[in-house]
């Protein structure tokens, strides 16, 4: 099977997971993935990346270890400035 293209990663991701933002980097071999969904409401970073895994399914078993990501809720998102400095509430 083809290393998957960054825009197929981010296919693969949005089939299976309803998202606010998606971003998805990569060369075919290492994959960096932006991700807010308010799926992730609630849940630790370790499920947030558990339920992405889960959308991405068998499609990506080989390369799920070249997946890094940065998983947040809309909420997090609008309260995370580019240079993510301390929170105002």
């Amino acid at each position: 099977m083809a290393d998957p293209t960054p825009a197929e990663v981010q296919q693969f991701i949005a089939d299976g997971l309803p998202c606010q933002l998606l971003q998805v980097e990569g060369d075919g071999r290492h994959f960096f993935a932006t991700i807010v969904s308010v799926e992730f409401e609630g849940l630790s970073r370790v499920r947030r990346h558990q339920r992405v895994y889960q959308a991405l399914g068998e499609r990506m078993r080989e390369q799920i270890h070249a997946l890094s990501m940065k998983t947040l809720t809309p909420a997090e998102h609008a309260a995370t400035p580019a240079a993510a400095g301390h929170h105002h509430h």
